[in-house]
């Protein structure tokens, strides 16, 4: 029996030892894939500084607003300027900076080290800013934004606004706020880090009167108008219209309403004078006396009271050929055009 026993005892720690010896032979060959793994990347990372380009191979690599850690991974990597999107995304991670990587434009190198990619997104030293100018913004919209994005002061932009023409269609006239006001071209602009205030109106109104082409230009001259108050209506135009179609129709009214010597009555010229837009305007308002309010004013207000894009701009060239007089607009947005005030008045009460 006792025998019997010694042998059941010995199967039962020959088992146990089998099991013991498994255990350390998986950890052994767990263990030497790690290091494995580790030789072959350390062999690949020590390989790399041999893999990089001559300077100046250098690409341009813009990074929006909103982009996440993968899809700016996945753009690095389809402009050659990483390897892995898998290992950028690892060494954002380690770094902690997958929350960290910031918009803008970067010059980079082709094959970069992930983690100096990672570095130098996390860091912001981006080689210039891109900023979208919506149509339609004033001066001192523009100006804000410029210093909500750090590339100006609101302040120093305003006062240079106020004087700033280096066009002779840019008027000086007498009541105006900005003479540069209706020519900062609304667009998406690439802006250097290291640019004065001076150069960024230079550079929106250059582009203006890039867009404004010879046939433009032309057709301006075959109007009988000139091209500054163009732009008044072409601003009056962006900041009444919200469907693209109904601008040329609404430049049309307000020329028929200019030849019958009508006032022209636009909300949005009395909206100008406020520093920031009133859901609701009076009639009070509507009696401010002021060069740019077109409910006392005969013609067009004495300036452009916004920067017209380029949609606006060509309805206040091509306008729509019709008899409509007056329009309104309905909650949505889209306007009903009438020819008689009376037709008008049955169009405020059906939309209200």
């Amino acid at each position: 029996m006792s025998k019997v026993l010694e042998r059941i005892v010995n199967r039962q720690k020959n088992r146990k030892k089998r099991k013991y010896y498994k255990y350390i032979l998986s950890f052994l060959f767990i263990v030497l894939l790690i290091v494995g793994f580790l030789a072959v990347r350390l062999s690949w990372f020590s390989a790399l500084p041999a893999m990089q380009p001559s300077p100046g191979n250098v690409v341009v690599v813009v990074v929006e607003e909103g982009m996440t850690t993968r899809e700016i991974a996945e753009l690095l990597y389809e402009k050659g300027i990483i390897r892995s999107v898998y290992l950028f995304r690892v060494c954002a991670l380690l770094e902690k900076l997958d929350n960290s990587l910031k918009a803008g434009e970067y010059m980079l190198s082709e094959r970069m080290f992930e983690f100096d990619a990672v570095r130098k997104l996390a860091s912001g030293e981006i080689s210039s800013v891109r900023l979208t100018i919506p149509e339609g913004y004033t001066v001192e919209q523009i100006a804000k934004l410029l210093e909500e994005k750090k590339v100006g002061s609101a302040e120093k932009l305003k006062n240079l606004a106020k004087d700033y023409a280096p066009y002779s269609y840019m008027k000086a006239v007498t009541g105006q706020k900005y003479r540069a006001e209706g020519f900062l071209f609304p667009d998406t602009y690439s802006i250097p880090k290291v640019m004065s205030e001076e150069q960024l109106l230079k550079m929106m109104v250059n582009q203006f009167d890039k867009h404004l082409t010879s046939e433009l230009r032309d057709k301006i001259n075959n109007m009988g108008w000139s091209i500054y108050d163009v732009v008044i209506l072409a601003s009056l135009v962006e900041k009444e219209a919200k469907k693209s179609e109904e601008r040329a129709i609404i430049a049309g009214v307000f020329i028929n309403r200019l030849k019958k010597d009508m006032t022209l009555q636009s909300c949005a010229t009395i909206q100008y004078l406020f520093d920031a837009p009133k859901a609701e305007l009076t009639i009070k308002d509507t009696e401010i006396v002021s060069p740019y309010n077109t409910y006392r004013r005969q013609g067009l207000p004495t300036g452009p009271i916004a920067n017209p894009g380029m949609e606006s701009l060509t309805a206040a060239i091509y306008p729509a050929t019709t008899d409509y007089l007056y329009f309104v607009a309905d909650k949505q947005g889209k306007h009903v055009f009438s020819i008689t005030y009376e037709q008008h008045l049955a169009a405020i009460n059906k939309v209200q």
